[in-house]
């Protein structure tokens, strides 16, 4: 292994504007700690390793000077796929992501009835359909608890949603209708909508008929969600949207200083889109500011198995997800064709194992036109078939995996919505982590919030558990399937700077890295795999200034 470098040239470093004493620090190739106990910053860079007297010689008087206590450093933990704008908004309101059953749902929305003013707007996220058991997802089963509500209720899955009969008649939703991608409004044999609205479009129907917030509530959510992710130990993400105001805001919280996260945004290219849209779109890319910038592309090939959504192969047994997301899936392959030759990096919302292949066979196809490097990934891939593991080393294809929605929202015996509908064979290939990274892919690990929840320490450990977080003493699903303690790290250091083409810059305690740091009471390497997400994060540093310090430092 190379030597690390021990110090910048002193004369292209400026002033050292931190230094952090008596560390562990933690290299997350090796999963071994350096000699060094202490590093300088400069220029939001690691300026300098070395031990405690050599580095505190480099401070002045306006150096800030952190004395670590034998804390343990990592590189900054980085998200590989959440949207913070869009979770900001989404989960405004009442939380149902607790509600085991109906009757707790019932419970919940009747005492946030109580507290509206008449008239007022219900929404909720966060509802697992597990709740319905065998009963279709309706609205019927919450009557008459929003008899005269209006109120939109998310699915855990952000791809479904139910609205109450006030909610669709405010919308002037009566009976199906048409979409240019895979969307519903789910009717009855009368042609009555039952209150189920699939993927965006649908939703959408709805949503903008409710009262919508202001610049300074988004504004507002937005800063308190970050600041909550830097609290808990992120200095980064790959945001996967652009939508709305996105972009503004997050140039608007970088301009004042404001912005605790360094994020990589990918804007969605949907169904329809054509050439002067696709033109903007490779147009925007490398646009952002100081902690921002919009890198690749956001695309879809399916939607969700819980709300039959998905590209299966095979169809689920209620005899759906059946089809793609894109009518025509060749549209989507000559759209990532396109954005290949162009340089830019695609991100695929691939769940069912027929949206993985056809991902996959699209940039397999893209490769053979040449072009530049470019590194594709995939999102999700929840059920694959072994045939399909090598291809994403072989395609050079990221596989970016979200392990807490295994944990959360599936079960080891399979009763859950989700395994029943794919069945045994296909639910014992749930979120297969092991296989793919013992097949050669690089595997980056994120939550996908607000889907599920963002602490970083919570996502490592599911990783490694694949229990469910609210009752850790319930098997596994798929333990095969766990990684290690240094593959959950690597996940969110190296691998997700590796996805960004930044491990030159990034994913390691380096000098000339960036000084995104994450500082833990303890090594999450020999921290047990159910007592990670307590782990005390101490301190989170990003570009060099702290965004989270505990008071014990």
């Amino acid at each position: 292994m190379r030597t690390l470098p021990r110090a910048l040239d002193s004369a292209g470093t400026g002033r050292c504007s931190l230094v952090l004493l008596s560390a562990r620090l933690l290299d997350p190739v090796t999963g071994e700690f350096l000699p060094d106990t202490a590093l300088a910053v400069s220029g939001g860079q690691i300026s300098a390793l070395g031990d405690d007297r050599r580095i505190r010689a480099l401070a002045d008087p306006a150096t800030t000077v952190i004395d670590l206590k034998g804390a343990v450093v990592t590189p900054g933990l980085v998200d590989g796929h959440l949207h913070p704008v869009t979770g900001a908004e989404l989960t405004h309101g009442l939380d149902l992501s607790a509600c085991a059953g109906l009757d707790e749902v019932r419970e919940a929305l009747a005492r946030e009835v109580r507290r509206l003013a008449p008239g007022a707007w219900l929404h909720g996220w966060g509802l697992d359909p597990n709740v319905f058991g065998g009963r279709p997802v309706e609205t019927a089963a919450l009557a008459p608890v929003l008899d005269g509500v209006p109120a939109l209720l998310q699915l855990f899955d952000a791809h479904s949603m139910l609205a109450s009969p006030r909610a669709l008649e405010l919308a002037g939703v009566d009976g199906p209708r048409t979409f240019d991608q895979a969307a519903e409004v789910v009717c009855d044999d009368t042609g009555r909508p039952t209150g189920l609205l699939l993927e965006d479009a649908a939703a959408e129907l709805v949503e903008r008929a409710a009262p919508q917030p202001t610049h300074a509530e988004r504004r507002s959510r937005l800063v308190a969600a970050l600041r909550g992710m830097a609290a808990a130990g992120l200095t980064g993400g790959h945001a996967m949207d652009a939508n709305g105001d996105s972009l503004a805001l997050y140039a608007e919280l970088d301009a004042a200083g404001e912005l605790p996260l360094r994020l990589r945004v990918a804007p969605w290219c949907q169904p329809g889109t054509g050439t002067d849209a696709l033109r903007a779109l490779i147009g925007q890319q490398g646009t952002g500011g100081r902690l921002w910038r919009t890198e690749g592309v956001k695309l879809f090939m399916d939607g969700t198995i819980d709300n039959g959504t998905a590209w299966l192969e095979h169809p689920d047994c209620h005899g759906e997800s059946t089809h793609a997301f894109w009518p025509d899936p060749d549209a989507y392959t000559r759209i990532v064709g396109e954005l290949h030759r162009a340089g830019v990096p695609t991100a695929t919302h691939a769940i069912g194992d027929a949206a993985v292949r056809h991902a996959l066979d699209s940039v397999e196809k893209a490769l053979a036109t040449g072009g530049r490097p470019v590194r594709h990934r995939i999102e999700h891939i929840e059920t694959v078939p072994d045939d399909t593991l090598h291809r994403f080393a072989e395609l050079g294809v990221i596989a970016s995996m979200q392990p807490t929605h295994c944990c959360d929202f599936t079960r080891a015996d399979h009763t859950d919505n989700w395994s029943r509908r794919l069945g045994e064979e296909r639910a014992a290939r749930a979120w297969r982590c092991r296989g793919l990274w013992d097949s050669g892919a690089t595997v980056v690990l994120g939550s996908d919030w607000p889907i599920a929840p963002y602490p970083p320490l919570g996502v490592m450990a599911g990783a490694r558990h694949r229990r469910p977080s609210r009752d850790l003493a319930q098997p596994p699903h798929g333990p095969e399937q766990a990684l290690t303690a240094l593959e959950a790290l690597q996940g969110m250091t190296v691998n997700a700077a590796h996805a960004a083409a930044e491990e030159h810059v990034a994913g390691r305690i380096a000098v000339g890295h960036r000084a995104d740091l994450t500082v833990l009471a303890d090594s999450p390497l020999v921290t047990a795999a159910t007592d990670l997400p307590d782990l005390p994060v101490l301190l989170t540093v990003l570009d060099g200034s702290p965004t989270h310090r505990d008071t014990s430092l």
